[in-house]
């Protein structure tokens, strides 16, 4: 009888140890789990965060369906910043204040992450899969943030490097947001050119709103620029390749990263983009739709959604599946510093994205693998690999 009242007491003890850590933890309750987003819902990168939303959603929807996690359902809140800084800022202000968001899942920008840290550092809330390849994304302090895949800069310097290589390019060039998601990609350029053994030979800045870009395309067609990055918004992008065709300017080689790995780019109605590169860090879904789990991915989506899945809801899928894994091995004792413990652990293959995912107390970034991919008969190809 003494040793039954023993344990009850010691199983009483460790239940109400629990709930006061999670009572003390931002986010959690007994029965809900808070994920913020602050993503692009109708700027000019809609086409990026309305996909990611729909297809975290998918996976939220079905692990809430069978009981949640240890108990827990999560209830993901997503504000809309429309590409635009005081937007951002009252989204990170209404998550972390009102709503109490425990962490933040794919949240996209790299200027909006940038000041969303100066929030989320002090109270240690994790950054999970931003929709953000900048190197930025790990910035010091590093223990909260963890981003899915490989930086701007590297797929920038292996996809200029590869086009160098294969095409005995001169010179490569760059146009750009005069932002830090813009600025390191015009780095990575500049690192592809270096390794390459060719010139960086001129750049053009540009607003997020702006649509000519005659005069732009011109002066690079007069610098001699073989290769041009591009770091803009996803209709510039095609706006920028479907211009240059009508100008003539045929050899001139485009190269996105993954902000234009997107399946609307390859698919822009009268071969518009036919013949543009992006490298990014993870395959195209629809070139694998015939594998198991892209099958999968694709069957689930449409049964929960009835749309086809374009490339970033297949992102979206993945980083809440992560993030679900995570908070299973958290276990119910839910606070940050567990949450962080159990991304620290994480080590799998990912057939959906295509990359194996892994992570340690000193490595946050799950795969560092590029792949450059170029527009053909109105899908993406896979044409490279480092």
């Amino acid at each position: 009888m003494k040793k039954m009242l023993t344990s009850l007491a010691a199983a009483t003890a460790l239940t109400a140890a629990a709930t006061l850590a999670s009572a003390e933890t931002q986010g959690v309750t007994d029965d809900e789990i808070v994920i913020g987003s602050v993503n692009d819902l109708s700027g000019i990168f809609a086409a990026v965060g309305v996909p990611a939303t729909k297809g975290a959603n998918v996976v939220f929807d079905r692990v809430n369906a069978a009981g949640g996690v240890h108990g827990r359902k999560i209830r993901y809140v997503v504000e809309d910043h429309g590409y635009q800084m005081p937007r951002a800022m009252q989204g990170y202000n209404k998550l972390l204040n009102r709503d109490q968001a425990f962490a933040m899942l794919q949240s996209l920008g790299t200027p909006m992450n940038l000041a969303g840290f100066k929030l989320l550092d002090p109270k240690g809330i994790p950054n999970v899969a931003p929709l953000s390849a900048a190197r930025q994304m790990l910035q010091e302090p590093m223990k909260n943030k963890f981003t899915s895949f490989s930086s701007y800069y590297d797929q920038s310097r292996v996809g200029v490097k590869y086009l160098a290589q294969e095409f005995g390019a001169d010179k490569v060039c760059s146009m750009y947001l005069p932002t830090d998601f813009g600025k390191e990609i015009l780095e990575g350029t500049k690192a592809g050119a270096e390794e390459a053994g060719i010139t960086f030979a001129a750049e053009t800045t540009h607003k997020p709103d702006e649509t000519d870009f005659v005069g732009s395309l011109s002066k690079l067609k007069e610098e001699g620029c073989d290769i041009v990055s591009i770091a803009l918004g996803v209709r510039q992008a095609i706006t920028i390749v479907g211009t240059a065709k009508k100008m003539g300017l045929n050899d001139m080689k485009f190269l996105g990263t993954s902000a234009s790995f997107l399946t609307v780019v390859a698919q822009v109605p009268g071969g518009v983009t036919e013949g543009f590169y992006a490298a990014a860090s993870w395959q195209d879904l629809w070139a694998r739709a015939d594998e198991p789990a892209p099958k999968a991915f694709i069957e689930e989506y449409k049964a929960a959604t009835g749309e086809d899945p374009v490339g970033f809801a297949m992102l979206g899928y993945a980083a809440a599946e992560m993030m679900v894994k995570a908070l299973e091995a958290a276990g119910p004792d839910l606070t940050h510093e567990s949450f962080i413990a159990a991304m620290e652990s994480l080590d799998y293959q990912d057939d959906l994205v295509g990359n194996h995912m892994t992570y340690g107390p000193d490595d946050h970034q799950g795969a560092d693998s590029v792949y450059v991919n170029v527009v053909e008969n109105g899908a993406w190809k896979k044409i490279y690999e480092e």
